[in-house]
């Protein structure tokens, strides 16, 4: 300030809540100062908005000032940073009011916020985002012009509870303000080119209007030593033309020009039939820096009470931490009016789409936004249910194209399973984008969709079987008796489809029947139920000693009807774990054991009539129901049947020993030792019995 405007300057002091502020922001150690710069734009921005809106109604006030436009000037010589603006200005009183002396809400509600652990970077939310400046500045110089005013003033304060406003007579302004930022010195990275575009780049790339930056160019000059050709002469030295070729020589000149940061317009905001494919696989790639193309894009708008813009991309692979816990969300970006605000908005998209790539730019959302407040936000309800919707809406359209929902399919059909699982909402239209192998579609996926219109006549379940492999689904004993009476079985072998049998309950008004568990009937005929009722009259005294024998193992023993081949099966209650959901469970590294014990479910074991083995020992079972034959046996089958069910051993040396024992007895090897093991191991199983059934009454 020269002298003379210091003599004319007026002073002014600061409204209390406005000095509590400065003192914070002064005196607080906050390590992400770059937030100045977003909301010094972001202000220009406004100003701009407003002039460009009153010229609709009043085209005179541009003036001789055409352009709209946002100019940023480093001058590392007076360590300033310049932000200059053609908005619409502001006449001295204005300076006064909105800088300094009124009392503004906002102030004393941000200090509060802070006081509650929010951080400085939500300081634009409270409209109070210009003493952000003094993050990085000890003095703040405003320079306005007002078209509403003939005169062209200057605010300046080193935030110590005053500010001055003079009548400026420096470069005359058109129309506008220009803020001159005195940086600290340990601030002076924010004179740095690369970092200022790194700054607008990330946080203010689409706004509206152009953002140019005042860069040094550099360029090499070919002159002529003139000064050596004239000593040459003088000593009567001939010049050939070669030579003073070689007498040029370079120098480097540096000129300043303006670059415009901010050439990519967001095109989200523009008519999505005028965006065309090169324009969204480039501006994929440089959202997400992926050097491939996308797989689907579907760019929407909502208006009406709400009013938000968005484009949303499926890119062609999973990312490789897709489902790590601890990483942080980057994947939709969200704008209010342009301006980026963050990019790992958990509240935009669930989980299970996380995936997602794109942008959503809200018209409603204030400018800066704390994390308490986003949890608690109605907006961004409506937001991420449109969203999601819209999401749903693009894996349909992904699905008229087989080819493409194929690789779509093998990328993320987990994340579809776990919407399944969480989604109550979508679940329905989620379970359609389901694909799995069945005893009847050979290396094809088909959908439930698909499984429904190729049901038998008569058919009213659907029906699964879950496992560990394709291999061991085809082998289960549990699907004999669907493929002899010619049902297709739908093998589900990810370990998340157990998970999502338990939400999803029917489809197209069919229910999902586990083929491994209880309450899997069919629609016997007459003689087939008479032919049933008899053998189960006939088997039940085996039934009862095979009980009597396991004792605890199982629940119950009966004949069963889902078993053609196997002579013997286990099978789990309908609401308890599968075998391959206990074998799941046992496989997780921080299991609870109490919680594995009390929802393993009670087995039930299903024998075959019909199998020569159950015959057999029938026969043998009741000439004498103490043969120590017979009680072997039925062991080996049981543990057998918890193989072929997909449970795993839990006494193995017991099953090894009797497996011994009936080598020894092929062999005709007489060995008494053996004999006396076996009722011992009996014993041994059936005490450890009731002792687990009394741990599981304690946890009832």
């Amino acid at each position: 300030m020269s002298q003379a405007e210091t003599q004319n300057a007026e002073h002014f002091a600061f409204n209390a809540d406005i000095q509590q502020l400065m003192g914070l922001i002064i005196n607080t150690f906050y390590t992400n100062k770059e937030i100045f710069l977003r909301e010094l734009i972001s202000n220009a921005s406004d100003a701009l908005d407003k002039i460009r809106y009153r010229s609709l109604t009043d085209p005179d006030i541009v003036g001789e000032e055409k352009a709209f436009k946002i100019d940023i000037i480093p001058d590392k010589n007076s360590n300033t940073l310049t932000l200059r603006d053609t908005g619409i200005g502001m006449t001295k009183q204005e300076l006064i009011t909105n800088l300094g002396t009124i009392a503004k809400s906002g102030t004393k509600a941000f200090m509060e916020a802070l006081s509650q652990g929010a951080d400085i970077s939500m300081i634009g939310q409270f409209g109070v985002g210009f003493y952000s400046a003094f993050l990085v500045a000890d003095k703040v110089t405003v320079i306005s012009k007002s078209p509403e005013d003939e005169h062209q003033w200057k605010w300046e304060s080193t935030a110590g509870g005053t500010f001055s406003v003079v009548e400026d007579d420096g470069e005359p302004l058109t129309r506008g303000s220009k803020i001159i930022l005195s940086l600290k010195s340990d601030n002076v990275e924010f004179l740095e080119e690369r970092k200022l575009k790194d700054l607008v780049k990330k946080h203010s790339e689409f706004i509206s209007f152009p953002i140019s930056l005042q860069v040094e160019k550099t360029t090499e000059k070919e002159v002529s030593d003139d000064e050596d050709d004239e000593e040459k002469k003088e000593e009567g030295v001939e010049i050939t033309e070669e030579k003073k070729d070689k007498k040029k020589k370079k120098i480097k000149e540096v000129s300043t020009e303006f670059e415009e940061l901010n050439k990519n317009k967001p095109i989200w905001m523009k008519k999505a039939e005028e965006v065309s494919k090169e324009d969204y696989s480039n501006f994929y790639k440089s959202l997400t820096n992926d050097w491939e193309d996308h797989l689907a894009v579907k760019q929407f708008s909502v208006e009406g009470g709400l009013e938000f813009k968005s484009i949303i991309f499926v890119p062609k692979r999973a990312p490789f931490d897709m489902f790590e816990t601890k990483k942080k969300k980057n994947n939709i970006k969200l704008y209010v009016r342009r301006v980026f605000i963050m990019d790992d908005c958990e509240e935009l998209i669930p989980e299970y789409l996380g995936f997602i790539r794109g942008v959503v730019d809200s018209e409603d959302l204030p400018l800066n936004i704390s994390r308490e407040y986003l949890q608690h936000n109605k907006i961004l309800k409506v937001i991420k249910k449109n969203i999601t919707k819209k999401c749903l809406e693009l894996f349909q359209e992904i699905s008229e194209n087989a080819e493409d929902f194929k690789k779509f399919y093998e990328q993320f059909s987990k994340n579809l399973k776990l919407g399944i699982h969480e989604d109550s909402s979508n679940r329905q239209k989620l379970s359609e984008f389901l694909r799995y192998h069945t005893n009847k579609s050979g290396e094809d996926l088909i959908s439930l969709k698909e499984y429904v219109a190729r049901m038998k006549e008569g058919q009213k379940d659907i029906y699964i079987i879950t496992a560990e492999s394709r291999a061991a689904a085809a082998a289960s004993p549990f699907v004999e008796a669907l493929k002899k009476r010619d049902f297709e079985v739908i093998y589900m072998v990810d370990p998340i489809d157990e998970y999502v049998i338990q939400q999803l309950k029917d489809f197209d008004g069919h229910k999902l029947k586990n083929a491994s568990k209880e309450g899997l009937e069919f629609d016997n005929s007459e003689d087939e139920k008479k032919r049933l009722e008899e053998q189960k009259a006939s088997f039940e005294g085996l039934c009862k000693l095979c009980k009597e024998v396991l004792g605890d193992k199982v629940e119950k023993v009966q004949v069963g009807q889902r078993l053609s081949e196997s002579p013997c099966a286990l099978v789990t209650g309908e609401y308890g774990w599968s075998a391959n959901m206990e074998r799941i469970m046992k496989a997780q590294a921080l299991r609870d054991s109490s919680m594995s014990n009390y929802m393993v479910s009670k087995k039930t074991m299903e024998i075959n009539p019909d199998h020569p083995i159950v015959a057999e020992l029938k026969k043998k079972s009741d000439q004498d129901r103490s043969d120590k034959t017979v009680r072997d046996l039925i062991w080996l089958l049981f543990d057998t049947a918890l193989l072929a069910s997909g449970f795993s051993l839990d006494e193995p040396s017991s099953f090894a020993t009797r497996i011994h024992r009936m080598i020894k007895l092929g062999l005709s090897i007489d060995d008494d030792k053996i004999e006396e093991e076996l009722p011992n191991l009996e014993k041994d199983a059936q005490a450890s019995a009731p002792e687990t059934a009394n741990k599981m009454e304690e946890v009832d």
